[in-house]
């Protein structure tokens, strides 16, 4: 029971730090990176397609990304994509390829991303909380119910505890990347 309990923990742990790390990788730097558009969606034909599904997405340069529509009559949808997806970005084609340039980052810009990013890891830590207090419920819901003794109960209790503390460092030290990152000029 305790070992199941501890790798079912873990694993939701994990899954908090996870999507940590895909929110922040949508929050954009001053460099071009193609993850910005992964969640961009076109009308394709009356559906809801996600980008990287109807065109190829590349980089052309540290500050531009290419995107070349697999048919040539998406191009103008794309475009009104990518601008409706409020990314701050203003997509331009040139040719059959649009070119999405990524306007550089003011100071008070910046600072308002790592604003946004302390509260995105806020939620993360937030989340291993709330998984490590549901462990110690289920902890204490088995001791009640003498499944397990009360020694077994601590050392479950500490290990627990344990993956929660590596998990918050985690999350402090994606933040942490990510702030300087944000800063760097």
């Amino acid at each position: 029971m305790i070992p199941e309990l501890k790798k079912n923990t873990e694993a939701k742990m994990h899954k908090s730090v996870d999507a940590f790390k895909a929110d922040l990788a949508k929050v954009r730097t001053g460099r071009a990176h193609t993850g910005i558009l992964d969640h961009v969606t076109v009308d394709y034909y009356g559906a809801q397609t996600p980008l990287n599904q109807i065109a190829k997405v590349t980089l052309l340069d540290a500050r531009t990304i290419g995107v070349a529509p697999f048919e040539k009559k998406m191009g103008q949808a794309i475009e009104n994509a990518i601008r409706d997806a409020n990314l701050g970005l203003n997509p331009a084609a040139a040719g059959e390829t649009i070119r999405v340039p990524m306007p550089a980052l003011t100071e008070e810009r910046r600072k308002e991303l790592a604003k946004v990013v302390h509260k995105e890891a806020e939620t993360a830590r937030v989340a291993v909380r709330n998984v490590r207090r549901e462990s110690l419920q289920a902890l204490k819901e088995a001791l009640k119910d003498h499944k397990i003794s009360e020694n077994e109960e601590r050392k479950a209790h500490d290990d627990v505890q344990k993956a929660t503390d590596q998990h918050v460092a985690e999350i402090d030290k994606l933040l942490a990347q990510k702030e300087a990152e944000l800063m760097a000029v």
